[in-house]
């Protein structure tokens, strides 16, 4: 199969590449988060929102989305009922709270946050999880972008919504690695190099954007061209060593980590199982809709 490559996949191996192995390869399950989900919600009412007129882009309309895309979610992924009771800051074993739950209101306050950021009513978004893809001879890049803004010039700004706090300045560059894949992707894809690239921190009210250049981009290209390499020689040789961080700390897979004393399962296939393609999926970059 044609190599494929995600931001998030990328973004797994840079932080372990046994991480990548378990998610990649194995295609080992984990078990779903309430703060996953709250991300998730966050995410789809923000989209929704560009349903609405313009003058309907209030913080009280979007408020309303909350419970509405919840339903939503619960009949695709009924199991995530339980997964928010069993949360400490949820709604409580019980789950039958009728009225606006503690964890409805942390969806909503973030929500609300957004609006001290950003003013929908004059936003008419060129795309709304846009999918993306880009061949790059050996190597094709694909992935999902939150939200694309066209200028009537023509320029673009890619926008990315992360329920989260902004990282330390030292942290920056990995943080905006994401958007920059999304950058090359879209550039190697429709010849215009986006403008601008924004990430909207909902969880302290930050903007972090930065206005990329030809040879920034060109940059990210040679980075992911050289972590594929990096990708492809685990895959062949099997070295698919654990990198402990800070990050072990919420991996759902430590009981399989030699880092942690366990043992990882054999490896489900030949050698070229990381060349599969890969799916977004909610699990985004390390701290992503994580509140």
């Amino acid at each position: 199969m044609e190599p494929t490559l995600s931001p998030s996949r990328a973004a797994d191996f840079l932080v372990c590449p046994l991480l990548y192995r378990f998610r990649t390869v194995d295609r080992l399950p984990e078990p779903p988060s309430a703060a996953a989900a709250r991300g998730t919600l966050v995410h789809a009412v923000l989209e929704r929102v560009f349903d609405l007129p313009a003058d309907r882009r209030t913080p009280e309309e979007a408020a309303r989305l909350v419970p509405v895309e919840w339903e939503r979610m619960l009949a695709e992924e009924p199991g995530l009922r339980q997964v928010v009771a069993d949360d400490p800051a949820g709604v409580g074993s019980a789950g039958t709270d009728p009225g606006p739950t503690r964890w409805h209101a942390a969806a909503v306050r973030l929500v609300e946050r957004w609006f001290t950021l950003e003013d929908p009513r004059r936003l008419e978004p060129a795309g709304r999880e846009l999918y993306v893809e880009a061949d790059l001879v050996d190597l094709t890049l694909r992935g999902y972008v939150d939200r694309v803004d066209r200028a009537p010039d023509g320029r673009l700004r890619v926008v990315d919504y992360k329920t989260g706090r902004a990282p330390s300045p030292t942290s920056e560059g990995a943080a905006l690695f994401q958007l920059r894949f999304y950058a090359l992707a879209l550039w190697r894809s429709t010849g215009v190099l986006p403008a601008r690239l924004q990430l909207v921190y909902l969880g302290d009210g930050v903007l972090l954007w930065t206005d990329p250049t030809e040879h920034e981009i060109l940059a990210t290209e040679r980075k992911v061209r050289a972590l594929w390499q990096a990708i492809d020689l685990a895959d062949r040789t099997g070295d698919w060593r654990p990198r402990p961080s800070r990050a072990c700390s919420w991996c759902a897979h430590r009981a399989l980590c030699p880092a942690w004393g366990g043992t990882p399962p054999p490896v489900p296939s030949a050698q070229g199982s990381a060349v599969v393609p890969s799916t977004q999926v909610t699990l985004e970059l390390p701290g992503d809709r994580v509140p």
